[in-house]
């Protein structure tokens, strides 16, 4: 019976960890300061693009 409690203990922790770190990472990811980042990161395929036709 004490190894299905330490068990169950652990699985309700680890539930709770879990959320908190999605939450932490959803958090960091919706933040405004990091807005401007993700804006220049989902243009860099584009930029590259126009680099290399101007190097030719």
């Amino acid at each position: 019976m004490a190894i299905e409690h330490i068990f169950d203990s652990a699985s309700r922790v680890m539930t709770v960890i879990s959320f908190i770190t999605f939450a932490g990472i959803w958090a960091w990811a919706w933040s405004a300061r990091k807005q401007k980042d993700f804006s220049e990161a989902a243009q860099l395929p584009f930029t590259e693009k126009d680099e290399e036709k101007q190097n030719v």
